[in-house]
């Protein structure tokens, strides 16, 4: 018996030592899961209670405060108590437990020992959280999967108006679901990652059944790769002006259609009256409120303003999503940008170049998000602090599309872009009487 066990773990060293670096490269999660999960989980199970000892994670079994008399003598307990945590949860990066704390006890202490936490556990980092009341959610990652973001991790179900743009500091896929999160609102300095992000999400959005307007006020430079697969691009304000007058008078033609069928959305129509959907995407929104002071760059300023709004306000029953994404988006830049802001729900935060950017994207919805924004560094391209569900947050990095990617998929799905009579119509009245 004793020499089976033995060849038995010969075999096992040795497909270990051959196909382990096969899944290491190919396939991380299943490396995670066979070789490295098991010596975690137990070195978690065995280090539990020294840890939680060593900092201060643990409660005195009776109080440390003995009267003498008319004296209170207080002490450091001796026997100390650490609370209860489930077995370790695998994760395709890493591994979650969950904590049960004691009566009195608070997060606070065991966010300050996450760094702790992850040195004795041999993790590349660990995150606290507590998604209810008395409880503590630790989730480690064994590595860093933002250095890779173009590794598969793990299988996600294509869908309609979906885009899988990168990977999430969690080992998941980054995934912008647009009939989850209607409207977004992506933030950075230069050369922070915010056109790549633009980039992975049309080159994701192009093979769907889905309608893409681009307005790029700098001449096209940007969103002008994906042009053929665009159905309207709009280069400068007065064009942009056009665009969104002609989305919102389409918006309301659908409110009239499903009114008349008695749906509340686009999406209780039957599949063949159901119009397509339309996704615009701005590049840089400074450029459409900044003005010279002149009545008419003012009067188009405010219509730009008016329209985004209300698409913002409207559209995500309509089938109308928004991608706004600017360096610095903030009432400084004119009346009617902080009610756009607050219509985008979907925040994406990238490496900013002053405090106050970082808190106009995330403060109204995780302080401590605002931090973790800030921390990011030149180095770190494409990476950035979105947002989830019930208020969390994450760190993620988009995947690189490269200018040639772009213009390959473009050229590729051209065939697909739906003809908007009244944006076509917008734009060929500009041509008519001359653009500015």
């Amino acid at each position: 018996m004793g020499s089976l066990l033995f060849i038995v773990a010969l075999l096992a060293i040795a497909w270990l030592a051959v196909i382990g670096p096969h899944l290491r490269d190919q396939r991380p999660d299943w490396h995670w899961y066979l070789t490295r999960y098991p010596r975690t989980a137990l070195r978690v199970v065995t280090t539990w209670r020294k840890v939680a000892h060593l900092n201060d994670l643990t409660v005195s079994h009776k109080p440390n405060r003995l009267l003498l008399g008319d004296l209170a003598v207080k002490g450091e307990p001796l026997r100390t108590k650490a609370p209860r945590c489930s077995f370790p949860r695998p994760t395709p990066n890493g591994l979650s437990l969950r904590v049960r704390l004691h009566a009195g006890q608070t997060p606070a202490p065991f966010l300050a020992a996450a760094d702790a936490l992850a040195h004795a556990w041999r993790m590349h980092a660990v995150r606290v959280v507590s998604p209810e009341r008395g409880t503590v959610l630790i989730t480690a990652t064994a590595s860093d999967p933002l250095a890779h973001p173009d590794r598969p991790t793990g299988e996600v179900s294509a869908s309609l108006l979906s885009a899988v743009v990168g990977a999430l500091e969690t080992g998941g896929t980054w995934v912008m679901d647009l009939r989850r999160v209607p409207h977004w609102l992506i933030v950075g300095a230069t050369r922070s990652g915010k056109s790549t992000l633009i980039a992975r999400v049309i080159t994701e959005l192009a093979p769907q059944p889905v309608a893409l307007v681009g307005i790029d006020c700098k001449g096209g430079m940007e969103l002008g790769l994906f042009e053929q697969r665009l159905s309207a691009l709009a280069t400068c304000r007065r064009e942009a002006v056009a665009v969104l007058g002609a989305l919102v008078a389409d918006m309301q033609d659908r409110m009239r259609t499903c009114r008349a069928a008695g749906a509340r959305s686009i999406w209780d129509l039957p599949e063949k009256e159901r119009p397509v959907p339309v996704v615009v995407v701005v590049d840089e929104l400074a450029e459409l409120y900044l003005t010279n002071g002149s009545k008419e760059q003012r009067a188009e300023a405010e219509q730009c303003s008016t329209y985004l709004l209300r698409l913002a306000q409207l559209g995500a029953a309509l089938g109308l999503h928004l991608l706004v994404a600017g360096q610095r988006v903030g009432s400084d830049l004119g009346p009617g940008v902080t009610a756009l802001r607050a219509q985008l729900s979907g925040r994406i935060c990238h490496r900013v170049n002053d405090p106050a950017t970082a808190e106009m994207a995330l403060g109204d919805l995780n302080k401590d998000a605002v931090a973790v924004a800030q921390s990011i560094t030149e180095a770190e391209q494409g990476v950035a602090v979105t947002t989830g569900e019930l208020g969390s947050w994450m760190r993620g990095r988009s995947q690189l599309t490269t200018p040639a990617q772009a213009q390959v998929t473009a050229a590729e799905y051209a065939g697909l872009a739906p003809r908007l009579p009244g944006v076509v119509r917008a734009l060929e009245g500009l041509e008519g009487g001359g653009r500015a």
